[in-house]
């Protein structure tokens, strides 16, 4: 009885190296984002790349080089995000309609890019020690970003407050707050909810 012929291994087609990275920092994002960060490895990426694990590390060399990658790209994503829906207020603009106009941009740029998003906003005891030493090494670019808009607003109200960084970190808290509560739940808290109670808030400490 003959046998019957050996089916040919499949192999991925042939793509330049820069492309091929971006397609394999997209199947990290999209495994990060389905299953958590516990999900990742280099042979689930690889898989769902549909390449051979000595391609992923050819690009990478390890894990924690290939996420950290991934976090540095999203970041920079993020920020370009922000810089197109947050412009800089014009000199005479109230400062208080400012942040709530920045949170919703923020919210928008969310609901854009919802999977990216989880990386920067999850909570830092929820990811892997690369992730988190990352974090809280350097604070993470967006979190400055935020910060930067958050005081420049509070410095131009007539705040009736002692403390004006307290006041300033509760901004920003709230704002990553607002955001996990957004994708988690965009119903229960839509945009409009959550500029509204910003605006009440803000209203209840400006003069």
């Amino acid at each position: 009885m003959a046998k019957s012929p050996a089916r040919a291994r499949r192999y991925a087609p042939r793509m330049p190296p820069e492309e091929r990275r971006e397609q394999l920092l997209d199947a990290t994002l999209g495994l990060v984002a389905e299953k958590g960060y516990e999900s990742v490895s280099m042979e689930g990426i690889a898989r769902r790349a549909g390449v051979t694990k000595p391609v992923v590390y050819d690009l990478f060399g390890s894990l924690p080089d290939l996420v950290e990658a991934l976090l540095e790209r999203e970041e920079e994503r993020a920020l370009l995000q922000l810089e197109e829906l947050m412009p800089p207020p014009a000199d005479d603009g109230d400062p208080a309609q400012v942040l709530i106009e920045d949170l919703d941009a923020f919210l928008r740029a969310i609901e854009a890019r919802p999977d990216a998003w989880r990386l920067t906003l999850m909570p830092v005891d929820a990811m892997p020690r690369i992730v988190r030493e990352r974090v809280e090494r350097d604070g993470g670019r967006v979190a400055q970003r935020l910060e930067s808009i958050a005081r420049t607003g509070v410095m131009r109200m007539a705040v009736q407050t002692s403390d004006v960084e307290m006041l300033v970190e509760t901004i920003v808290l709230f704002t990553k707050t607002a955001g996990r509560r957004h994708l988690a739940d965009p119903k229960r808290y839509p945009r409009e909810r959550l500029t509204e109670f910003t605006a009440d808030l803000l209203g209840r400490v400006h003069g």
